[in-house]
């Protein structure tokens, strides 16, 4: 049976994600992984845990195969990295699926728990918005079942075929999970049998039965009669198995909750991971170069009917061959999840509807080039239309098939070589990204179009630094100088000599703080003015941990525990968070590491520490106080850190703390695990410390944190409650900002009150950030807990920095009118 990946930028996403997938997958279904966020408070993605995670489900597989679904751009770009990083035969059997990941996924998920090949599931993951279309009555963007017209292939096929009638009883009808039940039944029954179902009350259908976007796209409504056929051995069962399913529902009637099997829960992985590829300089320099462009085919003249429609289909069928060679290499030189996106191609040159709208226009007498032309501009412009960014984007892969068959139809070829320097183009074309001479080629400049074109994906996998919608100032002739910087969105036509040379140093300078960055990342940070400043890296996994070493980081600040067990439904054993805890701190040695204590609740849900539903989670029961009713698992918690601090020095950090009786609590709860180990007394390699997240505790901090080791600045949620701001909240979240001056003076406030001897640090998204090192520094923090892959470049930039600049930077910030205002004295001062 194959697996599923889901890759995001939210790890709270994921999580529901898939377990909305898992409600709807038999007990034995297939393995359901997670790769999401760079940890549980930042958003984005990590390589590394998307490599690990692929392991995990190639194994499960048994070489089935693994479905990857993704959100965003980068979350495909942090995929193909994660290809390159895992061995060739694993990344071999890994598709990367352009589907729409909750859609996708729940459709994929069913279609392989019914035992489906991974060709098999990645197409139901394709469809799966055809319910949803369906359901809304957009039925002008996608043919499905749901318009009437039904799988003419289910229609037709031949056989004795046995029917029964069943009604829908269900509140809510055939929807996602009672359709997945529908098509589990179905399946048992393959090979050797099989069914179709039709909605006799609309007449839509007939489906293939294990088909869930088309079981779903009946738009089957309480009330509505199915009329279900089957033929072959096992019809007449498969026939009673669905009547029995009908009468309870489809599966919907109440029932006791299953608890979840645990039995395989996967063990956070100990193995050895390779480290991550550095980025490009996303900056290039040099004369435009220009793509050829197809020839207005207005001027064509057409012949008679047949013959324009066996242009169109010597056309498509050149295409499609290009296609495949276009796929090949891309699945040579970047991986299956590039080779995709020219699979996704020759789909789109496959579609019926369009080939049929284009046979329609032929007809009436135009041109087979003009007729081509006008349908793929009307389907381009339907994605345009659409809402979402990602799918709007997908337009411009219709475009670029468009181009492809005009290219035929019109005699033109391929592009003629290109010569060096800065490609300027309309939209940047996949096939084209490609196959770019990345060594002539030193950027791609594109007038339409954003980041999500897989074309502009293709290239920033291979290095390329691409600036796109450059618009009307990108409409330059060839040989004119170009210089653009794609971090800052700017872009110079024709720069003066002075410019030239400002960004001919910025390139050397960014070529050679790369480069010296992770030639000097083991060495420690000291200012320019001999300060000493220690980086460490967040840490949600062994391999992250391990990762985070490598790339110059003095121990762990943060180790989220919640993470790092996010996929168990079980508690973990004492003797299994010790083996992992172990672990984490051996890649470290001899840095300390701090462990932070389950925090649930808000976002952070685990299936094994239930927590109530709350009108406003974040105000409610997280953290420590999750456990202050039963507190049996954090006791087995602080056993396993008392354990392994025998001998490896470690700090335990309690979350969500707010007042000196939630420190008291928890201090009594780490002295009653000692004693669970034949302790009288922690082990005096257990530092203690508390995270910094509430107001409350940032202007009473020199009671609270007495008698303490460390303290750890939550910023993430020091904003939200100093703001009031819900930071999962898009409604609210441009009022919870991390750079606002009622922050930073919170900050410094609980650096200047911390007790003498107390460290100080900061583990929140403000500490992955180079470009606010400094000013945390300025503010009075003396340690920053930082995204693995963002260490090297913190340190390089403080080592090259005064304590005195950045105190100096500090107090003009508390001061700033905004957050705006602080951004641009950050700017000032980079």
């Amino acid at each position: 049976m194959i697996s599923l990946v889901v890759v995001s930028h939210s790890r709270a996403l994921a999580r529901a994600a898939v377990a909305l997938a898992a409600e709807m997958s038999p007990e034995d279904g297939p393995r359901l992984e997670v790769a999401a966020g760079l940890d549980e408070d930042t958003t984005g993605t990590d390589a590394v845990d998307i490599a690990e995670a692929l392991g995990r489900a190639d194994e499960a597989s048994e070489g089935a195969g693994v479905l990857v679904l993704v959100d965003l751009g980068s979350a495909v770009l942090s995929t193909e990295m994660a290809l390159e990083m895992v061995d060739p035969e694993v990344a071999g059997r890994v598709q990367v699926s352009p589907a729409p990941l909750v859609e996708g996924l729940v459709a994929a998920t069913v279609a392989a728990g019914t035992g489906a090949d991974l060709a098999t599931c990645s197409a139901e993951a394709r469809r799966g918005l055809d319910a949803k279309t369906s359901h809304l009555g957009d039925t002008a963007d996608a043919a499905g079942p749901g318009d009437g017209t039904g799988d003419a292939a289910a229609a037709e096929e031949p056989g004795d075929w046995a029917g029964v009638e069943v009604s829908v009883t269900g509140e809510h009808g055939l929807h996602a999970r009672p359709a997945a039940r529908f098509v589990s039944t179905a399946a048992a029954a393959s090979p050797g049998t099989r069914v179709r179902v039709r909605n006799v009350t609309t007449g839509a259908g007939p489906v293939d039965a294990l088909s869930l976007s088309g079981v779903a796209t009946l738009g089957a409504r309480q009330g509505h009669v199915l009329g279900v056929e089957a033929t072959g051995e096992r019809a007449e069962e498969v026939l009673r198995q669905i009547e029995q399913l009908a009468a309870t529902a489809f599966g919907d009637e109440p029932g006791p909750a299953q608890p979840l099997a645990d039995d395989d829960a996967p063990a956070p992985s100990v193995s050895e991971e390779p480290g991550v590829a550095g980025s490009g300089l996303e900056a290039a320099m040099g004369p435009a170069v220009l793509d050829r462009t197809v020839p207005d085919p207005d001027d064509v003249v057409a012949g008679s009917e047949q013959e324009e429609q066996d242009r169109l289909d010597a056309a498509v069928a050149e295409a499609l061959d290009a296609l495949e060679q276009l796929a090949a290499r891309a699945r040579r030189h970047l991986g299956d999840g590039q080779a995709e996106v020219f699979e996704a191609h020759a789909a789109l040159l496959r579609d019926p509807e369009l080939l049929g709208d284009v046979s329609r226009r032929i007809g009436t007498g135009q041109a087979a080039v003009l007729a081509w032309q006008d349908a793929v501009q009307d389907v381009a412009g339907r994605f345009e239309a659409l809402p979402d960014a990602y799918l709007q984007e997908r337009a411009q892969d219709v475009r670029s098939i468009g181009e492809r068959v005009m290219r035929v139809l019109l005699d033109v070829g391929e592009p003629e070589a290109l010569g060096e320097g800065v490609l300027v183009v309309d939209e940047l074309d996949p096939a084209l990204a490609i196959s770019l001479d990345a060594g002539a080629i030193r950027g791609v400049v594109t007038r339409q179009g954003g980041a999500l074109g897989h074309g502009v994906l293709i290239a920033r996998a291979r290095g390329l630094p691409v600036l796109t919608g450059a618009g009307a100032r990108a409409d330059v002739a060839a040989g004119t100088l170009i210089a653009f910087d794609a971090r800052a969105g700017r872009l110079e036509i024709d720069p003066v000599p002075e410019v030239q040379t400002a960004f001919s140093q910025m390139l050397e300078r960014r070529a050679a703080e790369r480069q010296q960055a992770l030639a000097d990342t083991h060495l420690a940070v000291v200012t320019r003015d001999g300060a000493r400043v220690t980086v460490k890296a967040n840490v949600s996994s062994v391999a992250t941990a391990r990762l985070g070493a490598g790339l110059g980081a003095e121990g762990s600040g943060l180790v989220r525990t919640e993470a790092v067990f996010a996929q168990w439904h079980r508690a973990p054993t004492v003797d299994q968070q010790v083996e992992v805890y172990s672990a984490i701190a051996q890649a470290f040695d001899p840095h300390a590491v701090t462990i932070r204590t389950w925090d649930v609740g808000g976002d952070k849900p685990l299936d094994f520490i239930p927590i109530e539903e709350e009108t406003n989670p974040f105000l409610g029961v997280r953290g420590i106080r999750a456990f202050r009713k039963d507190p049996a698992l954090l006791l087995d918690q602080l056993e396993a850190l008392c354990r392994v601090a025998r001998g490896q020095r470690l700090n335990v950090l309690f979350p969500m703390v707010t007042s000196l009786d939630d420190v008291d609590w928890a201090r009594a709860r780490l002295q009653e695990a000692a004693r669970r180990v034949g302790l009288s007394a922690p082990p005096h390699q257990l530092g203690v410390g508390i995270m910094v997240e509430v107001p409350a505790v940032a202007v009473r901090l020199a009671r609270l944190a007495h008698g303490l080791d460390v303290i750890s600045i939550g910023s993430n949620d020091l904003s939200q409650y100093t703001l009031a701001a819900e930071r999962c909240n898009p409604h609210v979240a441009t009022w919870s900002d991390g750079l606002d001056p009622a922050v930073l003076q919170l900050i410094r406030c609980i650096c200047d009150r911390a007790p003498e001897g107390v460290v100080v640090s900061l583990c929140g998204e403000l500490a992955s950030d180079p470009d606010v090192a400094g000013l945390l520094v300025g503010l009075g923090v003396r340690e920053l807990s930082a995204s693995p892959s963002a260490v090297p470049t913190i340190k390089a930039r403080l080592r090259a920095g005064s304590l005195r600049g950045m105190q100096d930077l500090a107090a003009s910030a508390v001061t700033a009118r905004d957050a705006a205002a602080v951004r641009d004295l950050l700017a000032l001062h980079a």
